[in-house]
C-alpha cells in the first residue's frame, strides 16, 4: 500500500551518547547518580552505585539491525537465545543518524518521514533506578534534558520532536522543568507509565501533591507522552516471585502473562482520579505501549461508570475517546482498534531503529489495509501534527 504524503512517526528513537547523563550532571551528586567504569576490559555504566542492566550494552556500539526482532514480536518464530535473534551487529560509526539530527533528517527524507517524536532508549529505564534518592534522580535528568536539547534540540528543522523526560518523583522539579522547556520551545514532555516512588512512597498520578504540576501542564497547552520503561512495578512482580533488575530484553515468561498494566494502570488513575477532568486542557499520548490494553480499560471504565456514577464528573470512555491518543504495535490489530477508539485517535509509531520496531517505518501503513484513505492520513500524519501542536487553554 502507497501513500501520497510524508508521514509523521510518534515513536523514533536516538542512541544516547556516553555523556548523555554526565556531560552537564551536577558533580555534587555524580557518584549517587550515573558513572561509567570499565570492568573486565567493558564499559559498564553504574547507576546510584550499581551496575545497571537495564540496557546490555548501553555504549550502543556495536548495535543492533533496524527491525531485527520483528518476526519474533509477531509471534512467528521462537527464540531460544536472545543473542542469536539480534543477528549481526554493527559499529555505531556506520549509522550517524543514530546520534546525529542532520544525518537523522537525511534518513527521514529517504524513508518519507515529514517529522517525527524522538525518544529516549536507555533513559526510559533510568528512573527506577535512582527513585530511592530523589536529589539523585531530578539532577540525572536535569542534565539529561540539556543533553538532549543541545545534541537534539526539542523542535529541531520543526520536523524532530524531542521529548525531555520529567518525572513527579519530585512535582516542584517537574514544575520548574516543565516552565523551562516551555521557554525552549518543546512541544510535547514525556514521563514514564507507572507511579512515581520516591523513596518507595508510591503514589498515584491522581495524587493532590502533582495538582500544580497538573495545572501547569494544562496551562501550557503541550500534550503529555507516556512512553514505556521500567515502570517500578516491582512490588507487584514480587508478589508473584518476580525479583531482580529489569532488562529490556530478557523478560521472564510470567511477566509477559501476568495481567498488571502500568499504562493501563496510569490511565486509569488519571480517569478515577479526575486529573483530565479538572484540567480540561491536558493530552495524552501512549507510546510504545501497544493497545492490548485499551478495550479491557474501556470495558472497566464503561461499567464502573454504570455502578458509580457520582465519582465521574462525565463519561469516561467519550472522555478517553476525546482527550487519549494510542499508538499501537505494528503487532497489534490496529483496524479494531480504529472500530474502538476511532481513527482520530491512532497514532503511527515504527520504534526505528530499535530491534523490535520496523526496519522501514512506513511498513506500518500495511497494518491499515481496509481502512479509509482519509483514516490512513489522520492515523500515519495528521493526529500526530495535533500531539505536536500546543492547545490554548
Amino acid at each position: 500500500m502507497a501513500i501520497a504524503f510524508r508521514a509523521f512517526d510518534a515513536d523514533n528513537h536516538y542512541y544516547e551518547s556516553t555523556d548523555a547523563f554526565t556531560r552537564h550532571l551536577d558533580r555534587s551528586v555524580a557518584k549517587r547518580a550515573m558513572q561509567w567504569a570499565e570492568i573486565d576490559g567493558k564499559q559498564r555504566l553504574i547507576v546510584a552505585g550499581r551496575i545497571n542492566r537495564y540496557i546490555p550494552n548501553p555504549t550502543f556500539d556495536p548495535v543492533s539491525r533496524p527491525g531485527a526482532l520483528a518476526d519474533y514480536y509477531r509471534g512467528k518464530g521462537s527464540v531460544t537465545d536472545m543473542r542469536d535473534a539480534f543477528g549481526e551487529l554493527e559499529p555505531i560509526s556506520q549509522r550517524p543518524e543514530y546520534r546525529d539530527r542532520d544525518a537523522r533528517l537525511a534518513r527521514m527524507d529517504a524513508q518519507n518521514i515529514e517529522a517525527c517524536f524522538l525518544m529516549p532508549t536507555l533513559g526510559v529505564g533510568m528512573e527506577a533506578a535512582l527513585e530511592e534518592d530523589p536529589e539523585a534522580l531530578v539532577a540525572a535528568f536535569t542534565a539529561f534534558n540539556r543533553w538532549l536539547e543541545e545534541d537534539w534540540g526539542f523542535a529541531y528543522q520543526e520536523r524532530i520532536f524531542a521529548a525531555p523526560y520529567l518525572t513527579l518523583a519530585d512535582p516542584d522539579w517537574a514544575i520548574d522543568e516543565l516552565e523551562r522547556v516551555v521557554e525552549r520551545g518543546a512541544r510535547v514532555v514525556l514521563i514514564r507509565p507507572g507511579p512515581p516512588a520516591p523513596r518507595k512512597d508510591y503514589r498515584s498520578l491522581g495524587d493532590p501533591r502533582h495538582d500544580r504540576f497538573w495545572e501547569r501542564l494544562d496551562r501550557s497547552g503541550l500534550t503529555l507522552l507516556l512512553h514505556g520503561g521500567e515502570s517500578s512495578y516491582r512490588p507487584y512482580e514480587e508478589m508473584w516471585g518476580l525479583r531482580g533488575d529489569s532488562q529490556a530484553f530478557k523478560v521472564p515468561v510470567l511477566k509477559k502473562l501476568l495481567s498488571a498494566s502500568p499504562i493501563g494502570d496510569s490511565i486509569a488513575s488519571l480517569m478515577a482520579e479526575g486529573v483530565l477532568e479538572r484540567f480540561s486542557n491536558i493530552r495524552v499520548a501512549t507510546i510504545e505501549t501497544g493497545s492490548a490494553w485499551v478495550a479491557p480499560l474501556l470495558e472497566k471504565l464503561a461499567t464502573v461508570y454504570v455502578q458509580s456514577p457520582r465519582d465521574f464528573g462525565s463519561d469516561p470512555v467519550q472522555l478517553f475517546k476525546e482527550r487519549v491518543w494510542v499508538s499501537p504495535f505494528f503487532e497489534d490489530d490496529v483496524v479494531s482498534l480504529v472500530k474502538l477508539v476511532g481513527a482520530d485517535r491512532v497514532l503511527f509509531g515504527s520504534d526505528f531503529p530499535h530491534a523490535e520496531g520496523l526496519a522501514e517505518p512506513m511498513d506500518f501503513v500495511q497494518e491499515c489495509t481496509g481502512l479509509a484513505d482519509d483514516e490512513i492520513r489522520k492515523i500515519m500524519r495528521d493526529n500526530a501534527w495535533s500531539v505536536a501542536t500546543p492547545r490554548p487553554r
